[in-house]
């Protein structure tokens, strides 16, 4: 057996139990290897391209997040009153944001990629848009509470530190996620909430703070007395070095806001620094007990008064014995 220049190939015959012999002349396979090679060289340079546009894409997409980042931080940072907490929660927002893009446009080059080296990809999508549809079920909730929780953040609703009444519960924010927000009462209870359940939240801290106060004096008082007072003590509590700078402004007198049952009841506003409210509050009130005292302007508390009326003889009441011995 002679090799003139062709190849051959070897295949045994097991039908016949023999060996036979075949052979493929050059001229045949090289339109065939040229065609496959082309094609790869095509593939390749198109999985090229679409790996570049890709790279391409997303240095595109990250200046241009970064450039928002920029117009919110720029926006919001005068509204800040703590310096850089505007930046910190900024770049937490964008690089999730980054984040997700990144990966959705690497997950699509890589499909297409495939699809360049003759992969079927239809069963690729039609797998993803399965898995996709379970997960948005199963994940709904999730994927809720992960929406609510970017924008609760991206708006600066709350803060770590503040005080705020989610739900109708209140405490101290100690955690926020873009899926919980973590609340401690005054009895140190830890309190966590899905924020896609948020349906109310109330930030008690969030700039300034208020104390708002209704002094109730007897009816015997004279009421424009009673606010010199008020505003005399919370002066002072102004020029105290360890109060004072926790003080806004002067206090608000709002003037006679109620008629009770045996009280005149004055509202006031004292406006302090975030979460300072309370030390300051209790401070005043007990300044205030001091001043009224002093003053001899009493504080009523529940009692009953019998009057008799003028016209009423009056009458003796003497202790017997008997009655002592009750009493």
């Amino acid at each position: 057996m002679r090799a003139t220049g062709r190849s051959w190939m070897l295949y045994r015959d097991t039908r016949k139990g023999g060996n036979r012999m075949t052979d493929f002349s050059l001229d045949q396979t090289m339109p065939w290897i040229m065609t496959v090679t082309t094609a790869m060289v095509e593939a390749g340079f198109r999985i090229i391209l679409i790996f570049t546009a890709g790279w391409i894409g997303i240095r595109f997409i990250k200046l241009g997040i970064q450039k928002l980042g920029k117009i919110l931080i720029q926006s919001k940072e005068t509204k800040e009153k703590v310096p850089g907490a505007v930046q910190k929660r900024i770049s937490t927002l964008t690089g999730l944001l980054q984040t997700l893009v990144i990966s959705l446009i690497w997950a699509i080059v890589v499909v297409i990629s495939l699809a360049q080296i003759g992969l079927d990809i239809t069963p690729i999508l039609a797998s993803a848009g399965i898995v996709g549809l379970a997960v948005g079920f199963g994940a709904q909730n999730l994927v809720r509470d992960v929406i609510s929780g970017f924008f609760m953040i991206l708006e600066n609703q709350v803060r770590i530190g503040d005080v705020a009444i989610v739900n109708g519960t209140g405490g101290l924010v100690e955690a926020i996620t873009f899926r919980t927000i973590t609340l401690r009462d005054l009895a140190g209870v830890v309190h966590v909430f899905k924020n896609g359940t948020i349906t109310t939240l109330s930030n008690m801290t969030k700039g300034w703070s208020a104390y708002v106060m209704d002094i109730g004096v007897a009816y015997k008082e004279d009421t424009d007395e009673v606010i010199e007072v008020m505003k005399e003590v919370a002066d002072e509590l102004m020029q105290d070095p360890g109060f004072g700078s926790n003080i806004l402004e002067p206090i608000e007198i709002f003037g006679v806001d109620e008629f009770g049952a045996s009280e005149v009841v004055i509202k006031a506003r004292l406006k302090t620094r975030p979460i300072k409210q309370w030390n300051v509050g209790r401070e005043y009130r007990r300044r205030l007990k001091k001043a009224f005292d002093a003053k001899g302007i009493e504080i009523p508390f529940p009692h009953q008064t019998l009057y008799m009326g003028e016209a009423s003889q009056p009458f003796s009441f003497r202790m017997t014995p008997a009655t002592q011995g009750e009493s």
